[in-house]
């Protein structure tokens, strides 16, 4: 089992390649401001979101009182909740938009350091266990990261953090569902990845067996990159060479996300 130290480490191993990506843009540089994938949103958009949600989970996990206060601050007003910190990040130039998140980051990791694994985080949506967040904050990372480095044209090396999305991405397969406000179907998935050093990665979803005699077990197979991409909702199904086979796995493939929040709409196909 990997533990918070181990995670923490990959975090900010995370944290290190995107922002190797950015580091040397210029301070007032116009790739800051080229649009990413993301409608609506640039470069400079995706570090600030990363920042400010850093920000938030240092100040969840030291201060939960302040935090749910802040919570409902956002909640409470009108329009786009995001507005806010994306505004914030387009009044700034590089350096210091590279500052806060940089501040808000490490900041973030020495919280979580001390912490204890077993303890809950509350969030924007129910809380979290230690361990789960800070999966949920490298998938973030790594998740936005794509977005820059689409924006950038630049290529990035898939490592064996991917792992770690990958499990998050299987194990919000009932989330997928409750943000629609759908039941998650009965029945069984394999997923069955292989890593970026050839290493094959399984988890299996559900029962087999449907209660009518039916045995059908679904499954998704191929690289952990693809099915990372897909379940961040990076890129779309099509686009990957993922074999999705049986029912269950095309429906859930089709709505799988592994961020919180509302449904994501997903990429078109390229």
């Amino acid at each position: 089992m990997t533990t918070l130290a181990e995670l923490l480490v990959d975090l900010d191993a995370e944290y290190d390649d995107l922002r190797a990506v950015v580091g040397d843009l210029a301070d007032d540089a116009p790739e800051w401001d080229l649009p990413t994938p993301a409608v609506g949103w640039a470069v400079r958009d995706q570090i600030s979101h990363l920042a400010y949600f850093d920000d938030a989970g240092r100040l969840a996990m030291v201060d939960p009182d302040s935090f749910a206060r802040s919570v409902d601050e956002v909640l409470a007003s009108a329009g786009d909740p995001m507005e806010v910190h994306l505004s914030r990040g387009r009044a700034m130039g590089g350096n210091e938009l590279l500052e806060w998140w940089g501040t808000a980051h490490g900041a973030m990791v020495a919280a979580f350091a001390v912490a204890d694994p077993a303890a809950r985080v509350p969030w924007f949506g129910p809380p979290m266990g230690v361990l789960s967040f800070i999966s949920a904050r490298l998938m973030e990372t790594w998740a936005h990261g794509q977005d820059v480095c689409d924006a950038l044209g630049v290529g990035r090396v898939a490592t064996g953090r991917l792992r770690h999305i990958a499990h998050l991405g299987v194990r919000a397969r009932p989330f997928s569902y409750l943000v629609r406000g759908r039941e998650v179907p009965d029945g069984r998935i394999d997923v069955v990845v292989t890593g970026p050093e050839g290493d094959v990665w399984r988890w299996a979803i559900g029962e087999s067996g449907d209660g009518a005699g039916r045995h059908e077990v679904s499954s998704v197979t191929g690289t952990a990159l693809d099915f990372c991409l897909a379940v961040t909702q990076r890129r779309n199904l099509v686009d990957t060479d993922l074999v999705v086979t049986g029912a269950l796995a095309e429906e859930w493939m089709a709505i799988a996300q592994a961020f919180a929040g509302p449904p994501g709409p997903g990429r078109p196909a390229a």
